[in-house]
């Protein structure tokens, strides 16, 4: 059974984000949420290293590829291949150039809904349909056309896995074993005690 209260998510706060010192603005979005902080570090990723993180799920580059191609076509752009895998590949030359630009803050997250929780307050990947509110809708300008038009990577500040199968793996390949700290908060008694015992003396 699921324990609901127990699930966690992966957060990688990217270059962009720490070169915009939002890192501990970052940080308290997700602490207000009343979501547990329960692993951080502060890191350069390698090219190898994000690659086998984009690859963790064997679709993604056919899904991104086949995404980048419809992207292109609802635009009248001719893509340069029809090849979903080609067109991935190219994704993900891009973003490996991106993440590794600089240094990332590598966080895990628990409480209930941790990965629904977390993609609300990220928004939307691309910032420009990111609501107000919303990590991405408040601290970014940068959409797929500005970016698609300098063949780069759209800089969004933040990564947050999509589901709990991805958060698991995304988990197990940023953190090793005995790197996840168990421990109570005191506000955990008021998200999920029951009856709210011990408030009154």
């Amino acid at each position: 059974m699921h324990n609901f209260h127990k699930e966690r998510t992966l957060v990688v706060i990217k270059p962009d984000g720490v070169q915009r010192s939002l890192i501990g603005e970052i940080i308290k979005r997700f602490e207000r949420s009343g979501l547990k902080l329960i692993g951080l570090k502060f890191i350069v990723p390698s090219a190898e290293f994000i690659e086998a993180h984009y690859t963790l799920d064997k679709n993604w580059l056919v899904n991104v590829g086949n995404k980048s191609i419809q992207g292109l076509k609802d635009k009248g752009i001719v893509p340069s291949t029809e090849d979903p895998e080609t067109a991935g590949r190219k994704v993900l030359d891009t973003l490996k150039k991106y993440m590794v630009s600089g240094p990332v803050v590598v966080m895990a997250w628990q409480g209930a809904n941790a990965v629904k929780i977390v993609r609300k307050i990220v928004g939307n990947t691309e910032p420009l349909a990111s609501d107000v509110g919303t990590i991405r809708g408040d601290f970014v300008l940068d959409s797929y056309n500005f970016a698609d038009a300098d063949a780069r990577s759209v800089r969004n500040l933040v990564h947050a896995s999509g589901s709990v199968e991805e958060a698991d793996m995304e988990l197990g390949h940023w953190f090793k074993e005995g790197e996840l700290v168990n421990y109570r908060l005191v506000q955990e008694q008021i998200l999920y005690d029951v009856n709210l015992d011990g408030i009154l003396e």
